[in-house]
């Protein structure tokens, strides 16, 4: 049974290796993953590899061009499945290179063989193959005693288990290249069973771990999901309490866009992050808001927060540097809770939005006397063309300014109180800068 390829066992491999190739590249055609694609070409080019001994004399020549050449080509859909199995561009990052590299080889070499055909013959592609064969099983060994050293995952494992079971079998097959066939047909069995054998227990292998990795998937993205439907409950219980509290209508606006632009675009990790940071700070805020005044440290805090999201929102992003002075003592300043969020945010949105490049806003506290100075510096657009682009009058105040200021005042009645915005821009450079002056009060 084991000598005649038309036997059932060869058949039903070859079958088996046919029917995997279909249904996953019907699987590939429906969510246009590369891991099914690769496959898919592996599962292909072994099926017309294996198919070669049931062919017709007729036919038979042409496989004198393809026979080597197909298994180069196997062995090229083998690593490109790999890296994308093993993700080896994150895990790998330096071996992937390597793996991009032998892909790319394994092609040249299935070019080369079928003109070693045309200008040569058969023996000498024989020949050649039994140099290349140990190189590609030292290169193979190597890289799986670097994926399981570097990989700390159950599919990692499993994979180099069944590629070690295939490489094994198929070198035990390939040794009819220096031992001669007889040795295997004396003890009632072909060479090339081996091949079948260690191709088909891969195959079933590799199944199961793409279907391992489908179910982790299925529940990573369930998770989320879930993880989403609380975060947006809270936000929902959050949503008109917040608007009780002394934040800026603009930037919950702007958050709940943000939120419902990362759902829409299916980055539900993004999403989440978002909504975890503004949860944080809503609850920050409602906290603070219950006293009239808070540390400076506290609201350093809080703008901390405030700015790392709006750092997710802004293209490109931006830099934020806090300067701070030795002789300020953070925990002993009271300041009306939130004051300096609204200088921020008409940095980024009325200033830096509209620039390229690189974007900066600075702070910077210092002691003045018995006054505390904060100054609010940024690289942006300048405070008059951000005039001129809103249509906005050089007397009226953006959005949220005013009612700050007026806080301000109200809790240092009107004691050296001074906010000033002027317009930094020059022919090198272009920015606003807003200073915040008010005395000295300890907690």
């Amino acid at each position: 049974m084991l000598l005649d390829f038309h036997s059932e066992i060869f058949s039903w491999i070859r079958g088996g290796l046919f029917v995997l190739f279909v249904y996953h590249l019907l699987i590939y055609f429906q969510n246009k993953s590369k891991l099914y694609l690769y496959y898919s070409l592996y599962l292909f080019a072994l099926s017309i590899y294996l198919i070669k001994h049931v062919v017709s004399d007729a036919y038979a020549g042409i496989f004198l061009y393809t026979n080597f050449s197909v298994q180069f080509l196997a062995y090229a859909a083998y690593i490109a499945f790999a890296r994308e199995l093993l993700d080896s561009r994150t895990h790998l990052i330096k071996w992937d290179r390597y793996f991009e590299f032998a892909t790319r080889i394994l092609v040249v070499l299935a070019v080369t063989f079928v003109l070693i055909q045309v200008f040569f013959d058969y023996n000498f592609q024989t020949k050649a193959f039994a140099i290349v064969a140990p190189i590609l099983s030292f290169f193979t060994l190597i890289s799986y005693y670097v994926i399981l050293t570097k990989i700390k995952d159950a599919s990692a494992l499993y994979f180099v288990i069944g590629s070690f079971i295939y490489v094994f079998l198929a070198n035990i097959s390939f040794l009819e290249i220096f031992i001669g066939a007889h040795a295997f047909l004396n003890l009632g069995v072909q060479p090339m069973f081996f091949v079948y054998l260690g191709a088909i227990l891969q195959c079933i292998i590799f199944s199961v771990i793409i279907g391992f990795i489908i179910k982790r998937i299925e529940q990573k993205s369930k998770n989320a999901e879930v993880r989403l439907a609380v975060k947006l409950k809270e936000m929902e219980e959050l949503k008109m309490t917040a608007l009780q509290s002394q934040m800026n209508p603009h930037f919950l606006f702007n958050s709940l866009n943000s939120i419902n632009n990362f759902v829409i675009k299916n980055e539900v990790e993004k999403a989440s992050d978002y909504i975890t940071k503004f949860s944080k700070l809503i609850r920050v805020i409602l906290n603070s808001s219950s006293s009239p005044t808070s540390k400076l440290s506290e609201e350093l805090d809080i703008l901390a927060l405030y700015v790392k999201m709006e750092q997710m929102r802004v293209s490109g992003g931006f830099d934020y540097v806090v300067n701070i002075d030795d002789n300020v003592n953070l925990d002993n300043i009271k300041v009306p809770p939130l004051f300096l969020q609204p200088f921020i945010e008409n940095s980024i949105w009325h200033g830096i939005m509209k620039t390229d490049g690189h974007k900066f806003i600075k702070l910077t506290i210092k002691l003045e006397e018995d006054n505390v100075l904060c100054v609010v510096t940024d690289n942006g657009i300048g405070i008059n063309k951000a005039k001129e682009l809103s249509h906005m009058s050089q007397k009226r105040k953006f959005f949220g300014i005013e009612a700050t200021e007026n806080r301000i005042r109200m809790l240092y009645q009107n004691k050296n109180v001074k906010i000033e915005t002027k317009d930094i821009s020059d022919a090198s450079k272009t920015g606003t800068e807003v200073s915040i002056l008010f005395p000295y009060i300890a907690v």
